[in-house]
């Protein structure tokens, strides 16, 4: 099968390409890097050709302006136009866990539009969304830092391996496209706080964190479950204990 990748070069995207040409898929890796621009096209229709799926894994370089929203509308719009020219048989996407419920942050409404503008499109779709990587944890605890305090909200998480992602998307890739929005977590259903300590205490952060309601993230105020997945989710396998040791020791 012919599988165009738009984000090769990321964080999900590069662990995806490899899991795919491992399963025996022809590969086109496509981004930015790599001389494919889906925000302005360029080189978007020759890395579409004759693909049979797309699996849209592009994100937005900044997640606290409008900038996000500019971003997704242009690169989503181009990559469906290019997909209906190819005639491609299944359009496959990432995004976040708990999206419509955070709109109010700029980063997750641009999102929201993502999601919607697959939805709304001719082409056959399946969305994935996913909880909050381990690799972006880091990110999470930044934006309460203050000096030798973290302040953030009280909310729980299952984050998730990017490469647990990734695998599952490979698996999607392969089947059927299911004309719907689909779940993927973490094993360890935790508060933001017990991660943030657990992360600081594994690379000796000697950080103090503390609760504070008022800490927003990424723009919009967070209380209990909303970045939780649904009953139905993907559980993924590898426990932040685990990611956490390998990570150290690599």
């Amino acid at each position: 099968m012919k599988i165009m990748v738009a984000g090769a070069s990321g964080l999900v995207g590069s662990q995806l390409v490899a899991d795919l040409r491992r399963s025996g898929h022809d590969v086109t890796a496509a981004s930015l890097s790599l001389g494919v621009d889906t925000v302005n096209g360029r080189g978007l229709e020759a890395a579409m050709a004759g693909a049979d799926v797309v699996i849209d894994v592009t994100n937005a370089a900044s997640f606290g302006d409008n900038s996000a929203l500019d971003f997704f509308k242009a690169s989503t719009k181009n990559l469906l136009a290019a997909a209906a020219h190819a005639c491609v048989r299944h359009y496959l996407a990432l995004s976040v866990v708990g999206t419509p419920r955070l709109v109010e942050s700029d980063y997750f409404r641009a999102k929201a539009v993502q999601e919607n503008l697959i939805r709304a499109s001719s082409r056959p779709y399946t969305i994935l969304r996913s909880t909050q990587f381990y690799e972006f944890i880091n990110g999470v605890i930044d934006i309460g830092a203050e000096g030798n305090v973290v302040r953030l909200p009280p909310a729980l998480m299952r984050p998730v391996a990017a490469r647990d992602a990734a695998a599952f998307l490979t698996e999607l890739a392969g089947g059927n496209p299911l004309g719907e929005i689909i779940e993927i977590g973490g094993p360890d259903q935790l508060g933001i706080l017990e991660i943030a300590r657990i992360y600081l205490a594994a690379n000796q952060d000697q950080r103090q964190v503390i609760t504070d309601p008022s800490v927003s993230y990424f723009g919009v105020e967070l209380t209990g479950d909303v970045l939780l997945p649904g009953a139905g989710a993907r559980l993924a396998s590898q426990k932040l204990s685990d990611w956490l040791y390998q990570s150290i020791a690599a």
